[in-house]
């Protein structure tokens, strides 16, 4: 056995700067995480021609970001990424590869969560790998032998190493890293890049051959990567300047030079100055602040913590004494960003379930004057005039959009919510841009500039449709009144019949919740968690129209043109097949709205059964548990409960059925 001390900390949301490592990201992780010098990342990048045209706002859009491996999206650049270590200059240097939580079967096979991009190469062909391990509180480097291994739905991988023939033997390799050596580094093809070989790389402005700074680091959006440049001091004397970012696309990075260790950038308009720090505080008032925000951090954490023992939920913590320092980061993270008032208000629909709504039957006593028919041919004269009605609320920016792009159908098929599917990305863009296209749903692009504009989806799409976004110059809308939100989630609960663990929270990992998207209702909870109600009535808004873009909504103008001319609370498009769960085109006032939120407690869950495998501690070890049935609870709430807070008679439905 071979042992080194190793320092090993990851995380794929942080941005490097000489020796150390500056968290800055935007799930609340502390910002001033230092780490080992002697450890870099491995990433290799590749460029793809794009014909792309820029516009900027003052700020870079804010990215939630995950331990998931990147996304590899065919409409975008993509990065692969493997961890390089070493203890001195001439000791081997070796790359992470995978991390090993959990057991399968009883033959000895474990399984293992990849960090690299080369899942095959890393886990399916037999060879030498080393296990780093903690072993009485000391890291340990031991050589083992892959013998055969093969992907598992979840994107995870079962792995099985020599002489490792029981469950005993496999618990105890749970928790660690699995490492190759740097030399065994796949070869790069033409226009690939690892990380180490751009960092420090001189950036030049290709037509005027001016220097502008230097590369400190290299980030993956989950679209494409984008290079932190240090720029040039004004006042002189080497990359002092600020920090910016420079998407890594042929576009804008046509040429690469490895052996001058230079790189050309032709940078659109507005790019060099976007995101530039304004800030010149002095470095000690800027680790005040940092401190302070850990302080934040941390009472916010105890806080999420008392909540969670409240609600019997201790479980969740075990992870803490289990696992390196960016997993027990990434729990803490989980903890403070869970939606507990959420959750609590859910957990008693399993005992007390509530009746499904039944819509054609509630809608059956909206009076027939806020009744409008659309199914006949000809559209009448009546039709015309609310769709112009629609068009100029809309135009005039007194209509906000919010797009809800659920996966609910295909989450519900996979055990891993955050399986990064670069497929669904490229259907999910695609989606909005013919949504966003077709003008009998939507004003035309000369009329957006007022319009605001809500993304709701999964959280392997936000990155994707931030750049989407981007590069189609915002289809029309002002940059600075579109936002891009994570779909509202709360834990998946245990429904074991057993007292001491039923209606317990889940775990994915030992240091991730196992998570479903709700519904649509939680829209109510987005808008109020993100301040959003409040920036969109100080920007006039009076209507907030609520819609699924997999439906056709051709007449999401006639339906606002009617709610203002009824001066209902609540607009319903009713839909041919509906199934009315999940279907909709919802419209609501901006007081109602505000009604809503205040009233969110009234919000009602329905808790479905479903079969979900997950992490649990059995014996001190964590143990992947597989089932074969039904075992636990997710939940589920419709917009539609907003009928509950509303009289009948404030409501009006369009039907085109």
């Amino acid at each position: 056995m071979l042992i080194f001390n190793i320092s090993i900390s990851v995380e794929n949301s942080f941005f490097f700067s000489s020796s150390s490592i500056l968290c800055s990201c935007s799930n609340y992780l502390s910002p001033s995480l230092y780490f080992s010098p002697y450890i870099q990342f491995i990433a290799l990048h590749s460029r793809k021609q794009h014909h792309i045209s820029f516009s900027f706002s003052s700020k870079l859009p804010s990215t939630p970001f995950h331990k998931n491996s990147p996304s590899r999206s065919p409409l975008h650049s993509t990065a692969t990424q493997e961890l390089v270590e070493t203890s001195t200059s001439s000791a081997p240097r070796f790359i992470e590869t995978g991390y090993i939580f959990g057991v399968h079967g009883f033959q000895g096979e474990v399984r293992v969560k990849p960090t690299t991009d080369f899942p095959d190469l890393r886990f399916s062909k037999p060879g030498t790998r080393w296990l780093k391990q903690q072993v009485s509180g000391t890291e340990t480097l031991e050589e083992i032998e892959l013998v055969e291994g093969r992907g598992h739905p979840g994107q995870s991988w079962l792995v099985r190493f020599n002489n490792i023939d029981s469950m005993e033997q496999a618990q105890k390799l749970v928790g660690s890293t699995i490492l190759v050596r740097d030399e065994d580094r796949p070869v790069l093809e033409e226009g690939e890049f690892y990380t180490h070989d751009l960092i420090g790389m001189t950036v030049i402005l290709k037509e005027s051959g001016e220097p502008v700074g230097s590369v400190v680091s290299v980030f993956n959006s989950g679209a494409s990567d984008l290079l932190h440049v240090k720029l040039k001091s004004k006042q002189g004397g080497g990359d002092s300047g600020p920090l910016i970012y420079v998407p890594f696309v042929e576009a804008i990075v046509p040429t690469v030079d490895l052996e001058k260790r230079e790189m050309l950038i032709t940078p659109p308009k507005g790019l060099l100055e976007l995101n530039i720090r304004a800030d010149e505080r002095s470095k000690k008032e800027r680790r005040e602040i940092e401190w302070k925000e850990r302080k934040k951090f941390q009472r916010r954490l105890i806080a999420a913590k008392k909540k969670l023992c409240e609600m019997e939920q201790q479980h969740v913590f075990d992870g803490f004494r289990h696992g390196e320092k960016e997993q027990t980061r990434l729990l803490a993270n989980q903890i403070v960003t869970l939606n507990s008032k959420l959750l609590q208000q859910a957990l008693p629909y399993i005992e007390t379930p509530c009746a499904r709504h039944n819509l054609v039957q509630i809608l059956s006593a909206v009076p027939r004057s806020n009744t409008l028919k659309v199914s006949d041919n000809p559209i009448s004269d009546q039709y015309h005039k609310l769709q112009r009605a629609g068009h100029l609320l809309t135009s005039n920016g007194k209509a906000a959009i919010i797009l809800v792009l659920q996966e609910i159908e295909n989450i519900e098929k996979s055990s891993d919510t955050n399986l990064v599917d670069s497929e669904g990305n490229e259907n999910t863009c695609r989606l909005v841009k013919a949504f966003l296209d077709d003008h009998q749903r939507l004003v035309k692009i000369e009329d957006r500039s007022s319009v605001p504009v809500v993304l709701i989806c999964s959280a392997h799409s936000v990155s994707s449709l931030q750049e989407f976004f981007s590069v189609h110059d915002y289809f029309g809308f002002n940059s600075e009144k579109v936002w891009f939100l994570e779909e509202e989630k709360l834990p998946v609960v245990n429904s074991s019949l057993e007292g001491h663990t039923k209606n317990k929270v889940l775990m994915k990992s030992p240091w991730e919740f196992l998570q479903k998207p709700i519904g649509s209702g939680g829209v109510i909870s987005l808008l109020s968690s993100h301040n959003l109600l409040d920036k969109l009535n100080e920007m006039g808004v009076e209507y907030i129209e609520i819609c699924n873009v997999h439906k056709k909504h051709e007449h999401g103008l006639t339906l606002l043109g009617l709610v203002d001319s009824c001066k209902a609370n609540v607009g319903i498009q009713l839909f041919k097949d509906g199934t009315y769960e999940e279907d909709f085109d919802v419209i609501l006032t901006m007081s109602f709205m505000k009604k809503l939120v205040n009233q969110i407690n009234k919000l009602k869950f329905h808790a479905v059964l479903a079969s979900n495998s997950y992490a649990e501690k059995v014996d001190k070890e964590w143990v992947n548990v597989v089932p074969s049935a039904s075992n636990s609870y997710e939940f589920r709430c419709s917009i539609y409960s907003s009928l509950d807070v509303s009289p009948i008679n404030r409501v009006c439905v369009l039907d085109s059925t």
